[in-house]
């Protein structure tokens, strides 16, 4: 790979299920010279798409790696799921990439996970253009999705070209390719080429007012962020392409403007206009601020502060962990690299474990094969084989120049399975597998219950606990019985109490302890995590023995509440407290944080949540009625309707525990017609009847 980081796009390509990001990067390989034959997700021969769950489904379910040349730069690209279940492959993609390639569908517009993602690239500050596919189908509407862009995203939609045409070839006015607003001209792409060879030809005469009229709009809407060319346009004179490249170039770094284009991947249409777009409007590593994190050994006297790293081959080296493999011969660990050289065969430090790592090899990633290499330099995205104590979201570094970055949050699952093995060598080969699948997938979970001897396993819905479920059938042959879905609930306390625990001459060891805990507990809507413990202003207990404290409560409140499911929306405060002089010590305060902890949960009463659902259905027109009747009667709040071409979409948000099986009732309802996706949205106070159940 060139070291010259100018030329080097880390890249993500981001959707909705179904929009056609694999067709996409299939097309991409292709036209790059990467491979000599285009793979097709219905027969499942893509090069990303390798797993056999996900040839079989077609769709994408693990994100995966290639890095291809495209003219004169080099492209690490991932490709990512469009299922909600699979949200974590997307989250962790774009904590690592510059940029991102986003595709709609021309028939669909903006769906609900597309909303998802484009979130998750707003908290990165991920730069973003947009590629508008399906230009092909019956119902597609090039302008329609770039209003439904601005409007339902928040963005600043600029098209940078547009189609000639819409639909399939039958129509009166069928796709037939993509007018460039930039150099004004008509490019085409012959089928007997597959695509490689592109016609350019003039813009015919039906579609000059069109093309001039959205040139003007981009010139215009540019001409915000360059005064040489709001000149030109005010003196009228030609506004040269490399300029217009240029300016679109910089307001896409800064997130103000997203580029965007179109085509039909399926039939090999814009490809290549798409690729150039992400050579000249996406960031190399160059282009974005020096990665921020933490100092974690200060100097004696001074605070730990935020510090930097230059993407710099001569900078300590420092880099994140996203994505783990898991493999029984070696867990393949996903690298991104910030800044200085990653060599096999050195040590690094773990800053936010404070263990040091062996990294004995490093490997170039292409999908399912890869090659060892020597060294990785910044912006590389590398596997590392032989890693111990490291996770999903850890930072690796130079053990001289300690340094944490931010790592990255995942949301809580919603939805659990019960299973059991047939015997106790089945239960220990369980326990291992279940324990590699954690270190692979951050949202998935598997506890054992004492009380019945099932493990549970928890996911993010019903989807992903099928795949794992196939997993452990399929791929790892385990004999075990599998119960049906279940929801995952939450407690939290219904009002704000203060309790006192203590700890009073109690024999320990042959001594006394003793120790007094005020706390207050109550319920906050928004925190940053489930339970937070925080100390009031004004308390004076040893430090040693306030930390013992604080650990106690942290521990308690993760444990789980009144009815054995984990609390959120807690706070915890230490409010004061009472040291013996000589018969306190950090275990004495343990007995009275616990003591206290109880009484308080016991006073502040139980509201069980459920997990609530944002849930989009497609719909014809004729079957909204029976639609919004059926989700009235799941406990379903309907949020709005909107109407596109000849379908309506309802947005409603839903329980969790009514939505089981819904897909089929929804097409049962519309003669298979209509289509939804749903995605966790927040937790919910249950009725009193599922509580009641739990009592």
């Amino acid at each position: 790979m060139s070291a010259d980081l100018t030329k080097l796009r880390n890249i993500g390509v981001v959707a909705h299920i179904d929009a056609g990001k694999t067709t996409v990067t299939e097309r991409m390989l292709f036209y790059c010279g990467y491979k000599h034959r285009m793979g097709e997700v219905d027969k499942g021969t893509t090069e990303t798409d390798y797993d056999p769950e996900e040839q079989q489904r077609g769709i994408t379910i693990s994100s995966a790696a290639v890095t291809f040349p495209w003219k004169d730069v080099t492209i690490n690209l991932i490709d990512t799921p469009g299922h909600v279940d699979f949200t974590a492959e997307v989250e962790r993609s774009l904590r690592v990439l510059d940029g991102a390639v986003v595709v709609f569908s021309a028939r669909e517009g903006v769906e609900a996970q597309s909303e998802t993602v484009w979130r998750q690239a707003d908290r990165y500050h991920v730069p973003r253009v947009a590629f508008i596919n399906k230009m092909d189908r019956e119902g597609a509407d090039f302008f329609a999705t770039i209003e439904e862009i601005e409007k339902r995203l928040g963005a600043k939609p600029l098209p940078v070209n547009m189609p000639l045409g819409n639909g399939p070839p039958q129509f009166h006015d069928p796709f037939r390719g993509v007018v460039d607003l930039i150099d004004m001209k008509l490019r085409c792409f012959p089928p007997e080429s597959e695509g490689k060879e592109i016609a350019v030809q003039d813009i015919p005469p039906e579609a000059d007012d069109a093309a001039a009229m959205w040139r003007a709009q981009l010139l215009d809407q540019l001409s915000l962020f360059s005064d040489e060319l709001t000149e030109r346009l005010l003196a009228e004179e030609p506004i040269p392409p490399e300029m217009i490249h240029r300016v679109l170039r910089d307001a896409t770094l800064h997130n103000m403007v997203v580029p965007v284009l179109c085509g039909s991947a399926l039939d090999r249409v814009g490809i290549q206009p798409l690729l150039d777009a992400v050579r000249r409007y996406l960031p190399s590593p160059l282009d974005l601020p020096p990665v921020q994190g933490i100092e974690t050994t200060p100097k004696k006297g001074h605070e730990a502060g935020r510090i930097t790293r230059k993407p710099e081959p001569k900078e300590p080296f420092c880099g994140l962990l996203f994505k783990i493999v898991a493999d029984k011969h070696g867990d393949m660990h996903y690298v991104r690299v910030y800044s200085g050289a990653l060599k096999a065969n050195s040590r690094v430090l773990n800053p936010g474990k404070n263990r040091k790592e062996n990294v004995p090899q490093l490997w170039r990633l292409m999908a399912d094969r890869r090659e060892q290499i020597a060294e990785a330099l910044p912006g590389d995205i590398v596997g590392v084989i032989g890693l111990r104590h490291s996770i999903t979201g850890d930072t690796l570094c130079d053990p001289k120049h300690p340094i944490l970055l931010e790592s990255i949050s995942f949301p809580e699952t919603v939805i659990s399975m019960a299973i059991e093995p047939e015997s106790s060598t089945e239960r220990k080969k369980l326990a291992g597998v279940l324990e590699m699948l954690k270190r692979q997938d951050p949202t998935f979970r598997a506890t054992e219950s004492e009380e019945t001897g099932q493990t549970l396993i928890s996911g993010m819905g019903e989807l992903h606990l099928e795949i794992i479920k196939h997993r452990l059938l399929r791929d790892f042959n385990l004999n075990v019985k599998v119960h049906n879905p279940r929801v995952s609930y939450r407690e939290t306390v219904a009002r704000c109490v203060e309790a006192t625990g203590a700890c009073h001459h109690r024999m320990m060891a042959g001594r006394p302890h003793t120790a007094e805990l005020s706390i207050r507990m109550e319920p906050v809507a928004d925190l940053p995590q489930p339970v937070v413990v925080t100390v009031a202003a004004g308390v004076t207990l040893p430090p040693e023995m306030l930390q013992a404290a604080v650990e106690v409560l942290q521990e308690r409140g993760e444990g789980g509440g009144s009815l054995g499911f984990p609390l959120m929306k807690v706070r915890i405060t230490i409010t004061g407290g009472r040291a013996h002089e000589t018969e306190s010590n950090e275990l004495a305060f343990r007995f009275a944080a616990a003591d206290a902890f109880e009484k308080a949960l016991r006073e502040a009463g139980i509201v069980l949540l459920e997990p609530v659902m944002r849930l989009e259905v497609t719909t014809p027109e004729e079957s909204v009625g029976d639609i919004v009747s059926d989700l009235q009667q799941r406990r379903a709040q309907i949020q709005g309707t909107h109407v596109r071409g000849n379908t309506t979409i309802i947005e409603a948000h839903a329980p969790l525990a009514s939505l089981f099986g819904y897909s089929n009732a929804m097409r049962g309802l519309t003669q298979g017609r209509a289509t939804c996706t749903m995605e966790p949205h927040s937790y919910g106070p249950a009725p009193s009847e599922v509580l009641e159940g739990f009592m």
